[in-house]
C-alpha cells in the first residue's frame, strides 16, 4: 500500500475518534474515488497516481468555487473552501516561483527556445520535471513571461 493512501487511512479513523465529520466526508469521497480506479484499472495506486486524483478533484473544488462566488453562494462557497483546504494538505509541497523560473530558464536553454511560438518545446519537459509540485497553469504563465 502506498504511503499517501496509508496517511488518508490514518487521517480517516482518527477524523472519526474526534467525530470531525465534515474532514471525515471530505477523506471518505476521496478514498471512494480512489477505489473506484483500483476497481475500474485492476491496478494498486502509487503515491504518484493518488497526487493526480487528489488534484483533479482539487480542480473541481476550484472552478465550482468560483461558480458559487459567482452566484452568490456564500454557504457553498465556505464548504467548498474548507473542502480545498483539506485536499491540499494531502499534496507535496508546491514549488515557490522563483524555484520554477530557474527550471523553465534550464528548459528553455535546453531547448534553444526563443519565441512565445515555441513555448510547447519547454512545457513537456517542464511539467515532467514538476509533476506534482507545480500545475500546468503556473509553469505556462512563468514561462511565457521568460520567453517574452
Amino acid at each position: 500500500m502506498s504511503e499517501l493512501k496509508s496517511k488518508l487511512q490514518d487521517d480517516l479513523k482518527d477524523a472519526m475518534k474526534t467525530k470531525d465529520t465534515f474532514k471525515r466526508d471530505v477523506i471518505r469521497f476521496l478514498m471512494s474515488a480512489l477505489k473506484q480506479i483500483e476497481v475500474d484499472e485492476r491496478k494498486e495506486l502509487s503515491d504518484s497516481d493518488i497526487v493526480k486524483i487528489i488534484q483533479k478533484s482539487l480542480k473541481q473544488r476550484e472552478d465550482a468555487l468560483s461558480a458559487f462566488k459567482d452566484a452568490g453562494r456564500e454557504d457553498l462557497y465556505e464548504k467548498e473552501l474548507a473542502e480545498a483546504m483539506i485536499l491540499k494538505s494531502y499534496l507535496p509541497q508546491q514549488l515557490s516561483d522563483e524555484s520554477l523560473k530557474v527550471i523553465i530558464q534550464k528548459h528553455i536553454l535546453a531547448t534553444g527556445a526563443t519565441s512565445l511560438k515555441e513555448i510547447g518545446k519547454i512545457m513537456a519537459g517542464v511539467l515532467a520535471e514538476c509533476e506534482g509540485v507545480a500545475d500546468g497553469k503556473r509553469i505556462n504563465t512563468i514561462a511565457k513571461e521568460l520567453l517574452s
